[in-house]
């Protein structure tokens, strides 16, 4: 059961965001879990940052994890309302947000790289998929259609994969600059998470991270976006290939 917060604009601090915990969004003013929101903090320049972890010191104000929400706190001034002071977040809070959350993917697939639960390369990645020891597929944004589609293909045929969730995680939010950066090599366009816990922090951000560029009002927080594109129903191609 959720422990419901007062429904005030500001929290009492870090140790009042424990998981579980509902707050109000200040633009919807909607009660929610703070695990559908994102707590922001003044900074030591008086300049309200996103506490993504909920762990920076002082009062924080509660914003619906959506790029359209945190335009919104910006526009209607509600940073200064809810903080009760003279503040002038930055015109662009919500592009910058993205970039934070989008940083803490990079990072956290880094670290599951360094504890060496990664694979890269198309070979490797099929391999891994064809013997179901891939727990999360990662295909390139700017990747080519035709090697994506075959991979896919490959994770469709394999009707044990995602059997307890329903669908097998296929990530797509990194570009292969991104994929370098993280795994520390050239030219990533198809990368597989092996099973086990390892990737479990860095599903969670792809997930918050999808989860805020494509919810808006209307949309219930409660219901987890797909991560990217639908698997396909048509079966690969003899003639397709990539990296």
């Amino acid at each position: 059961m959720l422990a419901i917060a007062a429904p005030a604009d500001l929290d009492r601090g870090p140790r009042d965001t424990k998981s579980g915990t509902e707050r109000m969004c200040v633009v919807f003013r909607r009660v929610r879990p703070v695990d559908e929101l994102i707590r922001f903090v003044l900074s030591p320049a008086g300049e309200p940052v996103p506490d993504l972890k909920r762990k920076l010191p002082g009062r924080g104000l509660w914003v619906s994890a959506s790029h359209q929400a945190v335009a919104a706190a910006v526009k209607r001034n509600l940073f200064a309302r809810g903080f009760k002071k003279n503040v002038k977040p930055s015109a662009d809070l919500a592009g910058e947000t993205d970039k934070l959350m989008l940083r803490g993917v990079i990072e956290a697939l880094a670290m599951v790289a360094k504890a060496g639960q990664v694979v890269s390369g198309f070979t490797k990645v099929e391999d891994a998929l064809r013997r179901q020891a891939a727990g999360i597929l990662i295909h390139a944004a700017d990747g080519a259609a035709d090697g994506i589609r075959k991979l896919d293909g490959i994770v469709r045929q394999n009707v044990d994969f995602g059997a307890e969730t329903g669908a097998f995680p296929i990530v797509t939010l990194l570009n292969s600059n991104e994929l370098d950066l993280a795994l520390g090599r050239s030219n990533v366009i198809h990368a597989a998470v092996l099973t086990g816990p390892a990737g479990k922090t860095f599903l969670s951000r792809s997930q918050n991270l999808v989860r805020y560029r494509m919810a808006d009002a209307d949309i219930d927080a409660r219901a987890k976006p797909s991560l990217t594109h639908a698997v396909p129903d048509t079966a690969p191609s003899d003639n397709d290939f990539a990296d």
